[in-house]
């Protein structure tokens, strides 16, 4: 099936170019169906997306990549599209993830422009692609992958009685938060270093209206590279002056906002636990594997920094099979 709708790309881009004298080369995968292609041909590039139609819908990524593109936000730009087939041909922002330039004497700067463009997004008013909400019901719903694929599935482990008095506390706290347009993914690998208008911004077309820190924590305490805690307070102070100065977060003071920070992460981190395991045993892709023992650690940080946790806290470290994956 795969090869048969790389032929129809082939075909497609063709009748797009004008022209046979190109060539196609892997640019990446994802989690989910979709695949990309990087398409040279002279001294120009772009991007294929090759998303199947029945896994995939590419409506979302057009109008939401559209409306960003129409408040400046650096994103692809759509040169084409085939939606029935689910192609899209897009501009290519280049091959260089925030992950592989990430390092201690990049990061300040790399992180000011993600801080920045991310302030640039939730500024916009999103009235015109009536995004879902990041409501209870799907809180709720991510929660629960916690203890169906980390807990269950992976460790055999019952879940504690008390963990939906925690997933309470943790939907409650993001619905308390202001609610801007979430990207959803917003971390190192969905961040293109750019010579221009830096970062360039991908993956986003699960975006939805949601809490203000949800993004924020997707991009401190990412599941593919971590930072000691002084870093990340000082870029959470970054934020959080950035926010104010542009209207995003009056009346509210650091330390209100670092609990919300804090518990939105732990939302995200236990949701991420069960996705990672889900991957593996559902889709049968390994790889994220790697990634549950950073993912655990910002867990068991967070229920350590917070009474209200201490149920959480106590179960995660007295569970043999947990603690040794964080070891």
């Amino acid at each position: 099936m795969m090869d048969s709708r790389l032929e129809a790309i082939k075909s497609w881009l063709t009748a797009v170019l004008d022209s046979e004298d190109f060539t196609l080369a892997p640019a990446s995968s994802d989690a989910s169906f979709r695949r990309y292609f990087r398409v040279s041909a002279a001294k120009e590039s772009w991007i294929v997306m090759d998303a199947p139609p029945e896994k995939e819908d590419t409506r979302r990524f057009i109008k939401i990549g559209q409306f960003l593109d129409s408040q400046h936000v650096h994103v692809p730009k759509i040169i084409a599209q085939e939606s029935e087939a689910g192609f899209l041909l897009l501009s290519d922002l280049g091959s260089q993830p925030y992950l592989n330039a990430l390092s201690n004497d990049s990061a300040d700067n790399l992180y000011h422009d993600a801080l920045t463009s991310l302030i640039d997004i939730q500024c916009c008013a999103p009235d015109p692609i009536a995004l879902p909400q990041y409501d209870r019901a799907l809180l709720q719903q991510e929660l629960d992958l916690f203890p169906e694929w980390f807990l269950s599935q992976h460790f055999d482990i019952a879940a504690p009685a008390h963990l939906q008095a925690t997933f309470d506390l943790l939907i409650d706290n993001a619905l308390s938060q202001p609610q801007v347009i979430v990207h959803r993914d917003y971390h190192s690998r969905n961040l293109m270093v750019v010579p221009e208008n830096n970062p360039g911004i991908i993956d986003f077309q699960d975006a939805v209206i949601g809490p203000i820190t949800y993004d924020l924590v997707s991009l401190l305490r990412d599941c593919y590279i971590a930072w000691p805690q002084t870093k990340i307070d000082a870029w959470v102070q970054q934020y959080f002056n950035l926010a104010q100065q542009r209207g995003l977060l009056t009346g509210c003071d650091l330390m209100t906002f670092t609990q919300w920070f804090d518990l939105m992460g732990l939302q995200r981190h236990l949701k991420v636990l069960g996705i990672f395991c889900r991957l593996h045993y559902r889709d049968d892709k390994p790889n994220y594997m790697h990634d549950l023992p950073q993912t655990l650690t910002y867990v068991r940080q967070v229920c350590r920094r917070y009474d209200m946790l201490s149920d959480l806290s106590n179960f995660l470290s007295t569970s043999d099979k947990i603690v040794a994956l964080s070891k």
